[in-house]
């Protein structure tokens, strides 16, 4: 009798429902479903690295998305005050905005912070192109998520892995990015970089090595360096970025100091020539970059000699 009730006692009826539903209909109710979600109920996702530009690309997608509708879902996850955030999908919601979309098709899934922000860095690790900027900030969000999560005891992620690997966060960052260790803190290194200066390796004024020897200036060195930079015309070869950076270390980096590392003739030094700022900046847009300023000027005086050897040959 005893063995009978405990046999009975075993069987857990955890919903009344489960008695008159088949396993696959129950399987089903657990499912991802994808809902059409209000884009004014969606917010961006804190810190979110990538930049949204409302550039050709993302025009053309627009038209897609007046067109065809948005393909592929993006993923979200529910905020405790209501609403959603935005995990995989800026892009796609952009898009939507620019396309007088009013909903956005998602997958909704419930998500702690660390699993959110790995989600959300691998999804846009994928674009073809990516400023060193944004893989800094990516690879830093990142690496900080799997170091958090490795201080856990409930790891199941296969993102992180888990401490029996005897792998460090980095390590498996670095495997899964394609990168060196050390590359990948190279790359995190440059999070510390005022926006003015990021902003100049972003658009290839400053090369990604000097730029790594740059970010150990405290945030007044680098300021009186951007100043000069910008008063100069002119930008640090990697052997003037580390004597500033050992200068600083020994505390005798200063404004003067700085000008006369900058203004010194560097070998193989060509002359310059240079054109007063005020002179042609009011001939381009205003969120023109200095790449795309020195692009446009090349391609038009490329138009130009062209068209002076036309009339030469005439």
């Amino acid at each position: 009798m005893a063995a009978k009730e405990d046999r009975l006692a075993s069987i857990k009826l955890t919903k009344v429902d489960d008695l008159f539903s088949t396993e696959a209909s129950r399987n089903d109710s657990q499912r991802e479903k994808v809902m059409d979600i209000p884009l004014a109920e969606i917010s961006e996702f804190p810190g979110h690295p990538f930049k949204v530009r409302a550039d050709e690309a993302m025009l053309e997608m627009a038209d897609s998305v007046k067109q065809y509708g948005v393909l592929v879902p993006g993923l979200v996850r529910p905020k405790a005050g209501g609403g959603y955030e935005m995990v995989s999908g800026h892009r796609r919601k952009k898009a939507s905005e620019l396309a007088g979309m009013e909903t956005i098709p998602c997958l909704v899934r419930e998500l702690d912070d660390d699993q959110a922000t790995i989600i959300m860095v691998d999804s846009n690790l994928q674009r073809e192109y990516i400023s060193p900027s944004e893989k800094a900030f990516a690879y830093k969000m990142k690496l900080e998520a799997m170091n958090r999560q490795g201080q856990r005891t409930d790891l199941t992620r296969s993102q992180v892995g888990n401490k029996s690997a005897a792998k460090k966060s980095s390590e498996i960052l670095a495997e899964q990015m394609g990168e060196s260790k050390n590359q990948i803190f190279r790359y995190v290194r440059l999070t510390e970089l005022t926006p003015h200066i990021l902003e100049m390796v972003d658009d290839k004024r400053i090369a990604f090595n000097p730029a790594v020897e740059l970010s150990y200036l405290a945030e007044k060195e680098q300021q009186a360096l951007f100043d000069t930079m910008q008063a100069e015309d002119c930008t640090p070869s990697l052997a003037q970025a580390q004597r500033m950076k050992k200068m600083s270390q020994e505390g005798r980096l200063n404004t003067d100091v700085i000008y006369t590392i900058l203004t010194e003739e560097k070998p193989n030094q060509k002359e310059k020539m240079s054109i007063q700022r005020e002179r042609i900046d009011r001939f381009f847009p205003r969120d023109f970059s200095e790449k795309q300023k020195e692009d446009l000027i090349v391609q038009l005086l490329e138009s130009w000699y062209k068209r002076r050897q036309r009339e030469h040959e005439r």
